[in-house]
């Protein structure tokens, strides 16, 4: 990944075969397909890849227990069968993770092992795990810090687990593998068309340089989450409303609260009917998700007072000890794109459904919508095999249920040292440090990055900001927000000597990162 040669690409092909917007799940999934059947595609990101929603997820690769309760049996069992796939294909950034539920009636007993039995069964070959009932003893020995007043005994089940940021990083080195080409900070100002109104590529502006590019494509891709409309009404000229952003926030608690990093808790119905999730990750804990319906979308979404209130009041219930806001190390909300059908409002966003759409216009702009991480395969597949036919292209079959991610590497694992999610890059990195043993030296005492893995993202990962790196190459801010300013100084020095900037550069990124870093 090599921002220069990308731009020079850009310059000199007269023609792609796909023009996909958007650096998220959606699109970082499309343009790996495409490459992989010998289309050639090009990837543009108005940001960084996955700066929205798909680095703000619950790191959950699952079928959806919540999705089964409301009887959408087709979304849950595609959701299974392709969680059985992410694992296989991306081994280094996914694992199986176990699941209790802790029970206090014996009705929600019943309840919860026989719907999770049914669980299992679904997923068919893919299966990763058996459910099973717990005695009250085997509860407090998986979650000693559970609470016990009135506990009967739990439910064990297994979904997956991944990291959301990387896991986009290596879907952009995997399309460039396969000889497609991916772009971040560079963004869509005006779509083009020829003289019959077809949609046949679009004026592109780097935002580094403010330089713009013309680019023709057979099928230009709106792949941009909670900004299609945007994309939209450049195709057409009118305002658009074909989805209804939903927020999402999940907060970070030190791992003390559950009292494991093995088990994740489930806690089956809250307030609002949801389910809450309290997950071991990267050796912390993160609790989520609202479900809030949103007027405007950003970037940057916030969390609200009472969502905030909501997480905690809901934890607060099946823990021994209650997490207050005082303990929370990082709060990050994400927005979900959820698909209107049929371009009408919604109701409420609990209960639009999370099945992706493709959409093709008048002028042939090709839309996905909806969707989740877990299903990203399944949704680029079904979009370019769409993108064939409207475009009339010529590609070989689709390859991506056995294709492997960059950096797969069998015997990788999350809750292993950090190296683990570079897979087989891990060996370039660590001959990074034999060239100059200074790129050992961690950037903070207590946290296992290093100076050269900040060297790495920059030459071989894009990354391009100081949040790039602390954001999403690494994950310190969503993790601990105190330890990513402490950081902050020290990755956007080894940055302006990578990039070749001016020390104004370096103090106009840290100004940046830290009123970013507020929000969190």
């Amino acid at each position: 990944m090599n921002r220069e040669e990308t731009i020079r690409k850009i310059k000199e092909e007269p023609e792609w075969d796909l023009l996909v917007i958007g650096g998220g799940s959606s699109g970082l999934g499309i343009a790996v397909d495409a490459a992989s059947r010998g289309l050639k595609t090009l990837l543009v990101e108005q940001a960084d890849f996955s700066k929205g929603t798909s680095s703000r997820s619950t790191k959950l690769i699952h079928g959806g227990v919540r999705y089964l309760a409301q009887g959408d049996i087709k979304l849950v069992l595609e959701a299974l069968k392709e969680r059985g796939l992410f694992l296989k294909n991306a081994p280094h950034l996914s694992r199986k993770q176990p699941f209790i539920i802790p029970i206090y009636s014996n009705w929600d007993r019943i309840k919860y092992l026989v719907g999770l039995k049914l669980y299992d069964l679904m997923a068919g070959k893919e299966r990763i795990g058996r459910s099973q009932w717990l005695s009250i003893e085997s509860t407090v020995a998986e979650l000693p810090q559970v609470s016990t007043k009135g506990l009967k005994g739990g439910v064990l089940y297994y979904d997956g687990q991944f990291d959301d940021s990387r896991m986009a990083i290596a879907l952009a080195q995997t399309c460039e593998d396969h000889g497609g080409s991916v772009l971040n900070y560079c963004r869509v100002i005006r779509l083009l068309k020829d003289d019959k109104g077809i949609v046949n590529g679009a004026i592109l502006e780097d935002k580094e340089t403010g330089e713009t590019y013309s680019v023709k494509a057979s099928i230009v891709i709106n792949a941009t989450g909670v900004f299609v409309d945007e994309i939209h009404e450049m195709d057409t000229g009118q305002e658009m409303h074909t989805i209804k952003p939903s927020q999402g926030v999940h907060l970070v608690l030190p791992s003390k609260f559950l009292g494991t990093l093995k088990n994740a808790l489930m806690i089956p119905e809250t307030d609002d009917g949801r389910v809450l999730f309290l997950v071991p990750w990267h050796q912390h804990l993160v609790v989520g998700t609202t479900d809030t319906p949103i007027d405007t979308h950003t970037l940057e979404p916030r969390a609200q007072e009472n969502e905030i209130d909501f997480i905690l009041r809901n934890a607060q219930k099946y823990l021994k000890s209650d997490p207050h806001r005082r303990d929370v190390l990082s709060i990050f909300a994400g927005l979900r794109p959820l698909a209107i059908p049929g371009g009408g409002e919604g109701g409420a966003t609990k209960k639009i459904s999370r099945r992706h759409y493709i959409e093709v216009s008048k002028d042939r702009l090709l839309t996905i919508t909806g969707g989740k991480w877990t299903t990203y395969r399944q949704m680029a597949e079904d979009t370019v095999d769409k993108a064939i036919r409207v475009g009339n292209l010529k590609a070989e079959p689709c390859r991506t249920h056995q294709l492997k991610i960059h950096g797969w590497a069998e015997e990788a694992s999350l809750m292993e040292n950090g190296l683990n999610v570079y897979g087989t890059d891990r060996k370039q990195i660590d001959d990074l440090v034999i060239e100059n043993p200074v790129y050992a030296e961690r950037l903070e005492e207590d946290w296992p990055q290093t100076r050269g893995e900040v060297v790495w993202a920059v030459r071989k990962e894009m990354a391009r900001k100081v949040e790039d790196v602390l954001c999403r190459r690494f994950r310190i801010l969503f993790l601990d927000r105190q330890a990513a300013i402490k950081m902050a100084p020290k990755v956007a020095e080894i940055m302006k000597e990578e990039l070749q900037r001016d020390e104004e550069w370096m103090e106009r990124e840290l100004q940046e990162f830290y009123e970013l870093a507020e929000g969190y």
